[in-house]
């Protein structure tokens, strides 16, 4: 896949993973760059940053399909047409089930999963004229192995590992890829109330799903061998990674009992 002349939307993109992934773009040609994020100051802020960029800045809330109205219609007056969808926004609050209340529940549902769907299907009469398209849904490690305090966050990302297996057998009739990025810890605003060590930069996460993009993988997936046998274990022997957890249960739960990015 050739990134030059490729007209991208992507969400969160004034921050964290979503504004390295863009970063990584343009490094790679991409010139036209339409960014939906909730506040309005970052969104201004990428075209200062980034100003060999054809933005269009949308701001608006993955949550409310209003807002995702909004953004397609300015997207199809704009270029008529879009190649390249990066669902990238996502919200975390960890802790215990019992213990988060029901808008950080739902919140969760909606941003991280719903949101993502119904703009994929909004976008999709617009993708499906690209010659060479794609669709690059963020998920994230724990949607592959679930763990403790994660029980809402960890269920919408394993869902949208499924969503994006489903589309890809959908849309197969499509010169249209579709991948799913699996970052482990990543050093964003989002994790700054976690305590967790040795995570990997936006810009690897950036870097490892262009390039996988560029070759069509499916599933790009962040942590190394390690990252992948404990994947394999999850699957063939999900009581050893029970094992693990209630072990650790102790540690976990003090890493992770401020961590919120709503």
């Amino acid at each position: 896949m050739d990134l030059k002349n490729k007209k991208v939307l992507i969400t969160g993109g004034s921050a964290g993973i979503g504004k390295a992934i863009l970063a990584e773009l343009v490094r790679r040609g991409v010139q036209d760059v339409a960014v939906v994020g909730r506040r309005k100051e970052p969104l201004d802020a990428l075209a200062t940053e980034f100003p060999a960029v054809n933005f269009l800045l949308l701001p608006g809330d993955v949550g409310r399909a209003a807002d995702l109205d909004r953004a397609v219609a300015a997207v199809t007056e704009a270029w008529g047409g879009l190649d390249i969808l990066i669902n990238n926004a996502g919200v975390v609050s960890a802790g215990l089930l019992t213990e988060q209340s029901d808008e950080d529940v739902v919140n969760q549902i909606t941003i991280n999963l719903t949101g993502l769907i119904l703009l994929t299907k909004k976008c999709l009469p617009l993708l499906q004229q690209s010659p060479e398209g794609a669709i690059v849904n963020i998920s994230s490690g724990y949607g592959y192995i679930a763990m403790p305090f994660y029980s809402v966050y960890a269920a919408t990302k394993a869902a949208v590992g499924q969503f994006s297996d489903a589309m890809r057998r959908e849309l197969h009739q499509y010169p249209l890829h579709v991948m799913t990025v699996y970052p482990s810890a990543t050093d964003t605003d989002m994790m700054k109330t976690a305590v967790v060590h040795n995570m990997d930069s936006a810009e690897d996460v950036a870097r490892a799903a262009l390039e996988g993009l560029l070759i069509r993988e499916i599933n790009v997936i962040l942590g190394g061998k390690d990252r992948e046998e404990q994947i394999k274990t999850n699957f063939l022997e999900p009581k050893k990674i029970d094992a693990f957890a209630a072990a650790n249960y102790e540690a976990l739960r003090e890493r992770t009992q401020t961590h919120r990015s709503m």
